[in-house]
């Protein structure tokens, strides 16, 4: 074996494996100790994050931030990333932001110049409008990192109502108009909350971390159905027309509920939490004539009672005009 085609195989080995001892990889490639030392040696110097650990137990052991072996990218599949990336220009801040940049940086500086130039032409031509929001967001790398390994995070929430400290566990986080949320149980409301990213205050993990992630869930989905057995939530059915349809496409709520038509009109139906009634009665007084609610009492009486608010608000500015 070549020299070079076994230093790009230790890479890919070494990725692998989170800890290993010269004898193991010397072995495995059939070359000497100090053949795989001086390997190693190069692999360190082109930037593989290695460490070494001496004692009667130690060997080598890769660093948490492990470099990706070399991967060749054809030239449209590295625009198509440029494009990817290019879609969250507006968006001051992003789980990965300086990475995003330092990976941006080592494909256009290695690309030729012809590739350069079409990449720079594509920021001219394409742009994906998105409201320009100005909110300190510090916490979102860590807020998807608990969503990927299910920790609990200790949350002080700036909310309308005011601030307040939560124990929550992220389910995802998601971008909208801008903004960011990050959907997670709420062990308070013990319910799925969606919260703000930004009103976010202070974020840290929750000490201690349960050992078993996946009977915290199993607790959690029977709090949440033995929630609809105790009148928590309450049903919800709705007509949309066409236009009515498009709007609730685009809530991240209304996956499981909305049912859509072969043409193209359909209907809301579910369970919501009752303290989500108001947010549900602004957002369907929003649609206007393109939603009928049928059957749901609790939500037609929320309706209702902002209406009437309204209502009393623009005559008592008709009196004073």
């Amino acid at each position: 074996m070549s020299k070079s085609k076994r230093l790009l195989e230790l890479m890919l080995t070494v990725n692998q494996k989170r800890t290993f001892t010269v004898r193991e990889l010397a072995d495995e490639f059939g070359v000497s100790k100090r053949t795989i030392l001086r390997d190693l040696q190069e692999l360190s110097e082109l930037g593989v994050p290695l460490y070494s650990e001496v004692g009667p137990h130690g060997g080598y052991r890769m660093l948490q931030d492990r470099m990706l072996p070399p991967i060749a990218f054809s030239e449209e599949e590295a625009v198509a990333i440029f494009f990817a990336v290019h879609a969250l220009r507006h968006y001051d801040s992003l789980p990965f932001e300086a990475e995003t940049v330092s990976a941006l940086g080592k494909f256009y500086n290695f690309m030729p110049q012809d590739t350069r130039d079409r990449i720079d032409q594509m920021k001219n031509r394409v742009d994906f409008i998105t409201p320009k929001r100005t909110a300190h967001l510090p916490y979102l790398a860590l807020l998807l990192d608990a969503a990927i390994y299910q920790k609990i995070l200790h949350v002080e929430y700036q909310s309308q109502t005011g601030c307040s400290t939560r124990e929550i566990l992220p389910q995802r986080i998601y971008a909208r108009n801008g903004l960011w949320y990050c959907s997670a149980y709420c062990f308070e409301k013990q319910t799925i909350r969606v919260f703000r990213c930004d009103q976010m205050k202070f974020v840290t993990p929750s000490l201690p971390q349960p050992k078993n992630p996946n009977q915290i869930l199993t607790t959690i989905q029977k709090e949440m159905d033995n929630s609809k057995i105790t009148g928590n939530s309450v049903p919800i059915l709705a007509d949309l027309t066409g236009r009515g349809v498009e709007r609730c496409e685009a809530e991240p709520w209304s996956e499981p509920m909305l049912h859509i038509r072969e043409d193209r009109t359909g209907w809301i139906e579910g369970l919501i939490q009752r303290n989500d009634l108001p947010y549900f009665a602004n957002f369907f007084i929003s649609l206007g004539k393109d939603i009928s609610v049928k059957d749901s009492p609790a939500l037609v009486a929320a309706i209702r009672d902002i209406l009437a608010e309204l209502d009393v608000k623009y005559e008592r500015g008709k009196e004073e005009g």
